[in-house]
């Protein structure tokens, strides 16, 4: 899968006219991507659109129209598009509660390395977690986290030819385990690999 350039990209009068439908595209292309794991722990899959989308909206949000500002943008949402190898995931502990989720994010220190996928006839492959930088301290772990899933060849192999995929968590606090993935989701994610 390849990286946005600027080229890519609409001009913000583009997208201004563009957004509503493009919006509608992406919220239904995300529908596919997303793996709930248990009550409070979700998985967002990212990829060439999802990011294309990202960006789109922080160029209109933040008004950038020039090409450094343009740039800074590329280079901080492309390194969340799949590399052909891997599933590159947003990670989110969810709880709508404030005080539920302050509680929460105490006992589920090191969630983001207990969480992992599997395809079908292979081992667990858990992520390489927060690569930008740290987020978690010693009193909690982050409600949000960015996670890369690196698969050998086989695997990729093996999902390519249709293979199915399992995903779970294994914390002491939390477990949850989404085996097999529905369909709509191991398809839209075998579109990852090459």
């Amino acid at each position: 899968m390849g990286k946005l350039k600027r080229e890519d990209l609409w001009s913000l009068e583009d997208y201004a006219q563009r957004r509503p439908q493009f919006r509608a595209e992406v919220m239904a292309h995300k529908k596919s991507r997303q793996v709930r794991l248990g009550e409070h722990a979700t998985l967002y899959f990212e990829d060439e659109t999802t990011m294309r989308y990202q960006v789109q909206e922080m160029l209109r949000a933040e008004r950038i129209f020039e090409a450094d500002g343009i740039q800074e943008e590329l280079d901080a949402y492309n390194p969340l598009i799949p590399d052909g190898s891997n599933w590159k995931a947003t990670f989110m502990v969810e709880y709508d509660d404030v005080e539920e989720r302050k509680q929460a994010l105490a006992k589920l220190i090191g969630i983001e390395g207990k969480v992992w996928m599997r395809v079908d006839g292979f081992d667990k492959v858990y992520p390489i977690a927060d690569e930008d930088l740290e987020r978690e301290t010693e009193e909690k772990t982050s409600s949000v986290h960015f996670m890369r899933f690196e698969l050998t060849p086989q695997m990729v192999a093996a999902v390519k030819e249709g293979a199915a995929i399992a995903a779970g968590i294994d914390h002491s606090a939390y477990q949850a385990t989404l085996d097999p993935l529905p369909e709509n989701i191991r398809s839209s994610l075998a579109q990852d690999l090459t």
